[in-house]
C-alpha cells in the first residue's frame, strides 16, 4: 500500500503536473494540501477520471484539503480538527481506506513570529496534537500526512542559522513536534533515512531548487501497527523540476498490506 502527501499549491492551477505525477507514481492514497479552491471548484471529475475517488474541504483562495484513493471506497470520519481555533481555515479531514486511517492535515505557517499568527499557529498544533493522542489510544493503524509547517532538526533545513526567528523552526514549534512523537507516532521519513539531509520544499525564489536551498515540512507520522508495516520513504524530488510545478515534492510510504 502507497500512501502519499503533496502540497500542490492550487489543485486547478497545477492539475497537469498532479494528473501527470497520479499516472506514473499511482500511489494508492493521496493527501493533498493547498488547494485554493472553493467546494464546488474541485476538479474531481478529472481525478475520477485518472481512476481515483477523492473527498476534499475546500476554501476560496487559501488553504483546503483533501484525500484521494485508487480502487478504493473512501469512508469519511471527520471534516475539520476538533478544538480547531478557527473553523473557517480547511485544515483537516480524515478518511479510513482499506484499513487505515488517514488525516490530512495542513498545519498553520505562523509567520511573522511573534504574533498573532504565530500565536494561532500554536493554539491549532495543541488541537492537533490533542486529537492524534485520541486517535493513538485507539490502537488503531493510523497515518498523519501532511504539510506541517515545521523543520524538526537542523538536519531538515539548508541553513539552520538563517531559519532561527523562522515559525517554522522556533523551538516552540519544533518542541511541539517532538511532544507529538514522544505519543508513540514515528516520523516515516526519518525512521529510513535518520542522518540524510532530505528535503520536501524548495522556494521559488533566488532559484532554491537548483541550489538546493529546501526545507523538509511535508511528513507522514505512524503509529505503532504502521510502523512494523513500513518498507520504504522517499520523496519524488524530480516532481519539484517538472513545468508549472508546485513548490513542494509529493513524499510517500510503501506499507506491507
Amino acid at each position: 500500500m502507497k500512501i502519499a502527501t503533496y502540497n500542490v499549491n492550487g489543485v486547478n492551477g497545477r492539475l497537469p503536473v498532479l494528473l501527470q505525477w497520479l499516472e506514473t507514481a499511482r500511489p494508492d492514497v493521496v493527501c493533498l494540501q493547498e488547494l485554493k479552491a472553493q467546494q464546488t471548484n474541485f476538479p474531481a471529475a478529472a481525478i475520477r477520471d485518472a481512476g481515483y475517488d477523492a473527498i476534499w474541504l475546500g476554501q476560496k483562495s487559501w488553504n483546503g484539503v483533501a484525500i484521494l484513493a485508487r480502487g478504493a471506497t473512501i469512508h469519511e470520519t471527520r471534516r475539520g480538527l476538533p478544538g480547531d481555533p478557527d473553523l473557517s481555515q480547511s485544515r483537516y479531514i480524515e478518511a479510513a481506506v482499506n484499513g487505515v486511517l488517514v488525516g490530512c492535515l495542513y498545519l498553520p505557517n505562523g509567520n511573522p513570529a511573534p504574533g498573532p499568527r504565530f500565536d494561532y499557529k500554536l493554539r491549532w498544533f495543541e488541537a492537533f496534537t490533542a486529537h492524534a493522542a485520541t486517535l493513538m489510544s485507539s490502537k488503531a493503524p493510523v497515518v498523519l500526512a501532511g504539510d506541517y509547517n515545521v523543520m524538526p532538526t537542523d538536519l531538515d533545513v539548508y541553513k539552520p542559522e538563517r531559519w532561527r526567528d523562522d515559525a517554522l523552526f522556533r523551538p516552540e514549534v519544533r518542541s511541539a513536534f517532538a511532544d507529538l512523537l514522544d505519543q508513540g507516532w514515528t516520523d516515516a521519513l526519518r525512521s529510513l533515512h535518520p542522518d540524510q539531509r532530505i528535503y520536501t520544499f524548495w522556494d521559488y525564489f533566488r532559484n532554491g531548487f537548483s541550489r538546493d536551498a529546501g526545507l523538509r515540512i511535508d511528513h507522514l507520522l505512524l503509529s505503532p501497527p504502521l510502523r512494523k508495516r513500513l518498507r520504504a520513504a522517499e520523496v519524488d524530488r524530480h516532481v519539484r523540476a517538472w513545468p508549472k510545478t508546485s513548490d513542494h515534492a509529493p513524499v510517500w510510504i510503501e506499507l506491507d498490506d
